[in-house]
């Protein structure tokens, strides 16, 4: 395995843990539907208690695409998550307001209230969706970065980058593009947060509503989404020479990618009929509930597809709208080969934990959710 090869390899390992981020975050879309779909107390912590089985799934998930990226591509860690502060910062806050209101809203001593905690629950899934969309769409729009490795040699401030304004990444929500892709993930999360509870909780009622939510959600959802793709399509592109590094603009490049890299179109067409075949299917009939299987799977297609083309065939992954030439690409920000090489070889794990994350998934779901569970077992 060569430098360049582990390179394009820890792009696709950080592109898929992204693309499987994204649909994980049907918890986050089931959670903003809570008073939506639930009409008393007791269908609301049916919803929360299903959900509320997954959303570590979620959380650790967000967590290893962090790590992931500060492992194999250092510079965009120090650059996004360290320039841009405040918006990963309020992204990990909705998270971690997530991760108390399940615990709390039902315990003893509560002083604020079990619909406090329910709303923390919307805000969360309402807030991290547009967020975390809207933090990928820099990856094609650009973020206001400035990049002087020669800081290093600094003594008094090594700092290697740093963003052009004192918003740290809350300028990224000015940018309308980015904005109207944030919109796309939070429906998109409303879709599979639908999907997933028909799937998973029997009870007629929420079912039926459930169904009604999907037909807003996905028009809404494909109105952003399709607004965006066309955008990325016919814009122009961040290319760089990979034997000088530097980087130029290049029309149609995210186009000239998908048709250059054919099997990435494959991928984006074959998702999007899946989600799509999900979403129709269900809707149209009273006895299949397993449309989230064939939508999840479309989902993380489409998104790993995007991905890869924003970061392969030489194309800048994370571009600087202050200077291009700061713009970071996988070859400019990666770890040392020795570094990637080792990574490599832990990588080979990875299949065993995603076997055990089938499994558990399976136990956890060997029966769909009733109101007699709640009553009877440990629940939210």
């Amino acid at each position: 395995m060569d430098y360049a090869f582990l390179q394009q390899y820890w792009w696709f390992l950080v592109s898929l843990l992204g693309a499987l981020l994204v649909f994980l975050m049907f918890v986050q879309g089931a959670n903003s539907m809570i008073f939506s779909l639930g009409w008393n107390a007791e269908s609301r912590r049916l919803l929360i208690n299903s959900t509320g089985r997954k959303w570590e799934f979620t959380f650790t998930t967000l967590v290893t695409f962090g790590g992931a990226f500060f492992a194999s591509f250092p510079l965009f860690y120090s650059t996004s998550f360290g320039g841009a502060y405040w918006l990963w910062m309020a992204i990990l806050f909705s998270f971690v307001v997530q991760a108390v209101s399940y615990e709390f809203q039902n315990k003893l001593g509560n002083i604020l209230g079990t619909k406090t905690f329910q709303w923390m629950l919307v805000i969360n899934g309402v807030v991290g969706p547009v967020l975390l969309g809207g933090a990928v769409a820099t990856f094609f729009t650009g973020s206001n970065f400035i990049v002087d490795k020669a800081n290093m040699t600094d003594t008094l401030q090594p700092v290697i980058s740093r963003w052009a304004n004192a918003s740290h990444g809350l300028d990224a929500l000015l940018d309308i593009w980015n904005v109207i892709f944030g919109l796309a993930v939070f429906f998109l999360s409303r879709v599979l947060g639908g999907l997933y509870i028909i799937n998973n909780v029997e009870d007629s009622n929420i079912r039926s509503r459930a169904k009604r939510q999907l037909h807003g959600n996905t028009a809404c959802f494909l109105a952003f989404f399709l607004s965006f793709i066309a955008y990325v399509l016919q814009k122009e592109g961040y290319a760089y020479d990979p034997s000088t590094g530097i980087v130029a603009m290049e029309p149609y490049k995210y186009l000239h990618n998908m048709l250059e890299m054919w099997w990435l179109l494959l991928l984006f067409v074959a998702g999007t009929a899946l989600l799509l075949y999900g979403i129709i299917r269900t809707t149209r009939s009273n006895s299949f509930h397993r449309g989230i299987w064939y939508a999840g799977i479309g989902v993380v297609l489409v998104v790993l597809s995007l991905l890869l083309c924003a970061g392969w065939n030489h194309t800048a992954y994370y571009p600087s709208n202050i200077d291009i030439q700061y713009s970071l690409t996988i070859e400019n920000s990666c770890s040392s080969q020795f570094t990637l090489t080792t990574m490599a070889v832990v990588s080979l794990l990875i299949p065993f934990v995603l076997a055990y994350i089938i499994y558990a998934w399976r136990a956890i779901d060997r029966n769909g959710l009733k109101q007699h569970d709640i009553e009877h077992d440990e629940a939210y």
